[in-house]
């Protein structure tokens, strides 16, 4: 029997039994849309989740450790020495940006209106060390520290207290931070409850906040590129031990933490949540097995005493078998195309609908990978779970099948 022959007795046969059909191939459908679409989800969130924090691939953090093991110095405040050692030319090459900043909390006031937040004296860089965003207005420039200017840039959670949320009517105006009367020159974008309530100031002039102090809670490193985040670690530990006067790199009074690392790790994360999700969507495809392998057990029965009559004429078993195969794999492949149509559907219908209800996870996107191997998967699925009734057709003796 040739193909075209036993592909058109498939066809005739599905045809004759579209109810049947349909739910066999329901199974199939449901199994390789939802690998696609599930897939598309997972390389979405990956996508936004890297557009989001990846600027925060070359950030790294230097705090202060309190050591108290034996031999150890009384461990060194960070100062503002340390971070102009760090910026030094020709210090630390892997090095791009470094920003001091200093912490602290103060009232603001606008009118009769108060708010406690947090204020933070900085470098420019800082947006870029901390993934921050402007929303309105602008960053203070490396010159108005140099000055000493009395600006400042705050979160929209001081916006909401003192301007009813007028971001507008915020730029430009003056607030009273503490004792000093500072200009709102930028509000930063909502990066989350927590960070919102917060101002930058330049660190200049922030000394007059913090009664002028040399020290700082933390210093932010920008490194020139991904690949040099290494580098920039050992050299910044070779500057600060010789600050600090450190000759045991085991009792540093300082840490550093690299964003990569932390990065790399959710990035692995939502790898595997991504695999073991499509896994699950995977045993859909295996239940659409079970209902191909089933059809075609009951069509095997149902056409026995037409397997008798080709055999007694003179059909040989490959070509019984042959007939069963291809009917499996064309139910199979039928439901998979389906499916791949509904998957793709699905995860455009996604791309449209996920940015409006949740715009913190990237849309999903189409992954010709998933295609491929779910459409493949139900291929290989109609051959093995064709195998055995087909082989089966094959093996019936002709007379025992006349019978039926």
């Amino acid at each position: 029997m040739h193909v075209r022959e036993a592909l058109a007795i498939a066809l005739q046969s599905m045809r004759v039994a579209r109810l049947r059909t349909a739910l066999t191939a329901l199974g199939i459908v449901v199994g390789v849309a939802a690998v696609i679409l599930l897939v598309g989800l997972g390389t979405g969130i990956r996508s936004g989740f890297d557009e989001s924090f990846g600027p925060l691939s070359t950030a790294i953090i230097v705090t202060k450790v309190n050591t108290s093991l034996p031999g150890a110095h009384p461990a060194k405040s960070l100062t503002e020495n340390d971070a102009q050692a760090l910026a030094k030319p020709g210090a630390a090459p892997a090095i791009a940006e470094v920003t001091p900043f200093r912490n602290g909390q103060a009232v603001f006031r606008n009118g009769t209106k108060e708010f406690r937040a947090g204020v933070a004296g900085v470098f420019p860089s800082y947006l870029q060390v901390r993934n921050r965003e402007i929303l309105a207005g602008q960053m203070f420039t490396h010159q108005d520290n140099e000055n000493r200017e009395r600006v400042v840039v705050i979160g929209t959670k001081v916006v909401q207290y003192l301007f009813d949320g007028d971001v507008a009517a915020a730029l430009s105006s003056e607030v009273k931070i503490g004792r000093l009367t500072m200009k709102v020159v930028g509000v930063l974008k909502s990066a989350g409850e927590d960070q919102d309530g917060t101002a930058l100031v330049p660190l200049n002039s922030a000394r007059a906040l913090f009664a002028g102090a040399n020290t700082i809670n933390g210093i932010g490193v920008v490194a020139a590129g991904v690949d040099h985040v290494p580098a920039a670690i050992e050299q910044i530990n070779q500057v600060l031990d010789s600050q600090h006067d450190i000759k045991d790199p085991g009792l540093r009074d300082f840490q550093t933490q690299a964003m990569l690392v932390q990065l790399e790790k959710v990035n692995k994360f939502l790898s595997l949540l991504t695999l073991f999700v499509a896994g699950i969507a995977g045993i859909s495809l295996l239940v659409g097995a079970l209902g191909v392998a089933n059809i075609m057990l009951v069509t095997v029965t149902e056409r026995t005493g037409e397997i008798g009559v080709r055999k007694a004429i003179g059909a040989r078993d490959s070509a019984i078998m042959k007939q069963f195969l291809i009917e499996a794999v064309v139910l199979a492949a039928f439901g998979g195309l389906v499916g791949v149509g509904l998957g793709i559907g699905l995860t455009v219908l996604g791309g449209w609908v996920v940015p409006t209800v949740a715009p913190e996870f990237g849309a999903p996107e189409i992954s010709v990978l998933a295609i491929i191997v779910a459409f493949g998967a139900s291929v290989v699925i109609g051959l093995v779970a064709g195998g055995f009734p087909a082989l089966r057709a094959a093996r019936l003796h002709p007379i025992q099948a006349l019978r039926h």
